[in-house]
């Protein structure tokens, strides 16, 4: 009868998990990640993925490059994220490879990147279709580069020490820097400092385009989450839009890039969050973008 129905209401509500408690368990999967050699936290819309092997001077061995790889598959994923802020624990970004663990690996067919993981050197396989601020300090050498080369905006404490030294090792830059050095810094300065694999400092970083901003050793991640903030208050659709349109123009050249420049535009004025757009500037308030 109707009173057998109100109780088995009153039981299905008492089990049934509500939206709060969904959001919940999702941001503590993302906050509590099983990684032993990066760490990865959730602010707002902001992923937070941290090197951490501070007592190595953040050097990577395989299994850190596949946690960050892994870590990058989940901010990827992650239908709320809209911007990971890369950082590192300790006195320095990075010393490099560690190459006794890491050169062997590679020798024997291994990569940079986990099978089942986005490429944080965004080269191979699965890459990132959404943006990525940097943060360093103290060493940033070798793949410290190549990963500054990947990101899209990155901020350089001022005691920062860059080196693409690899040709001092008797090998070369295989992490992207050949690809990409010239085209952020110019023939000349990438040259200049892949070729001798001498150090160079952060106002030189800022003079050739390898970084944006310089701040006092300390303010690296402050500065690096402030930019990411803005950039997760932006419409998430229209961000990454923008980010495959310049990569295309940069990776395939003008052609490809202008044949597809109206209809991505056109598509994305049909989208709600153009709507948004719209509507808050004509009430005069701050758009609340859902990425739709």
């Amino acid at each position: 009868g109707p009173e057998m129905v109100l109780r088995s209401l009153r039981t299905i509500r008492a089990f049934t998990p509500t939206l709060k408690t969904v959001h919940a368990l999702c941001a503590r999967r993302f906050s509590s990640s099983t990684f032993q050699t990066v760490t990865y936290e959730t602010e707002g819309h902001v992923r937070l993925v941290g090197l951490n092997r501070a007592a190595k001077r953040n050097a990577f061995n395989v299994q850190m490059l596949h946690e960050l790889s892994r870590a990058y598959q989940e901010y990827e994923e992650d239908q709320s994220a809209r911007c990971l802020v890369l950082f590192a624990h300790g006195d320095h970004f990075t010393g490099g490879l560690d190459l006794a663990e890491v050169g062997p690996h590679v020798k024997d067919g291994g990569g940079l990147r986990a099978d089942d993981g986005v490429d944080p050197m965004d080269l191979f396989g699965h890459r990132r279709t959404k943006p990525v601020v940097m943060a360093m300090q103290g060493f940033c050498f070798t793949i410290g580069i190549e990963l500054c080369l990947a990101s899209d905006i990155r901020v350089a404490a001022s005691d920062t020490k860059f080196t693409q030294l690899e040709v001092g090792r008797g090998i070369m830059p295989f992490g992207g820097a050949t690809l990409r050095f010239p085209t952020v810094a110019g023939w000349g300065d990438a040259m200049r400092w892949m070729l001798t694999g001498d150090i160079f400092g952060a106002d030189e970083a800022l003079r050739i385009g390898l970084v944006q901003e310089v701040v006092p050793p300390g303010d690296q991640l402050s500065a690096a989450k402030q930019i990411a903030e803005k950039i997760s208050k932006q419409a998430p659709l229209a961000v990454q839009a923008t980010l495959q349109a310049a990569r295309k123009a940069v990776e395939e050249g003008h052609g490809p890039a202008v044949a597809e420049l109206m209809p991505k535009a056109r598509a994305l004025m049909a989208t709600a969050d153009a709507a948004e757009g719209v509507k808050s500037f004509l009430e005069r308030r701050e758009a609340v973008f859902q990425g739709r």
